[in-house]
């Protein structure tokens, strides 16, 4: 008996757990779907591959980087960067991230990083349709160390419906 109610208070709390992350995740997405649609229009970048990006680099929103620097893509400090900079744990021999004043700028920020950049340039040719080029060349052109960036990518879109937002093309008669 006292097994049965171990196992059922852990199911219980993963349950939870699991509900929260999908919670966060689904407040993340409809607090900032409108920034996602936005820059899709103005620069070609899928809103599902933005929205998928800002969820995973971010945690949702509730990462350190997030929560502390605006920075909802885990863009690092550059060369030419002359903005802010946050590094982790106020630790400088940590990464050099950028730091914004608004998510609404690390946005934009990483549209034109992507957009501006040449090693990025060939992921433009893609449909802005086809998140899954776009995901692979994200992963290809190095954006992030990890070899599964493609995936969890792709996984993010696919479970919370992303590709629906990179239907939304702007027609004449709308208006940013």
């Amino acid at each position: 008996m006292r097994k049965l109610f171990l196992f059922l208070l852990i199911l219980f709390n993963a349950s939870v757990y699991g509900q929260t992350r999908l919670d966060a995740a689904n407040k993340y997405i409809i607090k900032y779907q409108q920034l996602a649609i936005a820059e899709m229009r103005l620069t070609g970048i899928p809103a599902s591959i933005t929205l998928a990006q800002a969820l995973h680099e971010s945690a949702n929103g509730t990462s350190q980087l997030a929560i502390k620097a605006n920075n909802h893509f885990g863009v690092r400090c550059s060369s030419n960067w002359n903005g802010k900079r946050f590094h982790r744990n106020g630790n400088k021999k940590n990464y050099c991230f950028r730091k914004y004043n608004t998510v609404e700028e690390a946005y934009k920020d990483r549209s034109s990083f992507l957009s501006n950049n040449k090693k990025y340039a060939f992921l433009f040719k893609y449909n802005q349709q086809d998140y899954i080029h776009w995901a692979k060349g994200l992963q290809r052109a190095g954006y992030a160390s990890s070899r599964a960036y493609a995936k969890q990518l792709i996984n993010t879109i696919e479970r919370y419906n992303l590709a629906q937002y990179d239907k939304m093309i702007k027609s004449k008669n709308d208006s940013l």
